[in-house]
């Protein structure tokens, strides 16, 4: 497997959520991350969202870099650690 960047990962998905997990190979949690990530933009409107919307975007990006240290560590990351 190559190695990853976990910096890297960790700044593509603060840009978009869940680019960073398509970047580490995790196609499907990145599109969960996205579709999520869009969900909450929305919910902004109803104020729900401000709050939840900046949460999910880090915890998006500690995920993205937090799996391609996993990955270059030569482990199996796992499907959804948070």
């Amino acid at each position: 497997m190559d190695e990853k960047s976990p910096i890297l990962a960790g700044i593509l998905s603060l840009f978009i959520p869940g680019l960073g997990q398509i970047y580490n190979g995790q196609v499907g949690k990145g599109f969960l991350c996205i579709v999520l990530a869009v969900i909450l933009f929305i919910l902004i409107f109803l104020l729900i969202g401000l709050f939840l919307y900046p949460i999910w975007i880090i915890l998006c990006a500690y995920d993205a870099y937090k799996t391609a240290q996993i990955i270059n560590e030569g482990d199996e990351p796992p499907f959804i650690p948070f």
